[in-house]
């Protein structure tokens, strides 16, 4: 376990993510909105919700506060999550841009208190993994809502950009 081997796997994560969005803004405003009866809800809550746990966990191992919370849609807010999750983006990538090997089995987090115990390389590995269970979720929400969506395996990621 390495920090280089988190920085590649989380350049996999973005890219994924910016997949995923390709495919969100082929969503109406109304489709993007609707209520969806399973885990967050519509797309749109499900979007805040993965940016909202890579921020928060992201600002937990650097003991610094997240942005406040993303408010309730009156218009098409897209461009504005967007602008929001590229900033959380740049944020991660810099986070991981300065991790050492030996920051991996340190454990930075002060508050919540059940996190305390846990060690970066394990926040990190959950983060990715939430990441991959709300794509998967989202990636079946397009599906229904009739967008076309595509495989988010890592292995299709590691041929495309490392061979």
């Amino acid at each position: 376990m390495n920090a280089n081997a988190f920085r590649q796997f989380y350049d996999y994560h973005f890219s994924e993510n910016r997949k995923l969005w390709e495919s969100v803004t082929a969503l109406s405003y109304e489709q993007f909105t609707q209520a969806i009866a399973y885990s967050r809800g519509s797309v749109r809550d499900q979007i805040l919700h993965l940016i909202d746990a890579d921020e928060v966990w992201f600002c937990e191992l650097q003991v610094i506060s997240p942005s406040d919370p993303f408010p309730e849609a009156t218009v098409d807010d897209r461009p504005q999550i967007r602008a929001h999750w590229d900033a959380v983006e740049q944020q991660m990538r810099a986070y991981l841009a300065g991790l050492r090997d030996e920051m991996l089995f340190e454990k930075p987090i002060q508050e919540p208190e059940e996190d305390k115990e846990l060690f970066v390389w394990q926040v990190l590995l959950h983060v990715a993994n939430h990441g991959t269970d709300h794509r998967a979720q989202l990636l079946r929400n397009l599906h229904d809502l009739g967008i076309k969506t595509t495989s988010q395996d890592y292995i299709f990621y590691i041929f495309e950009h490392l061979m």
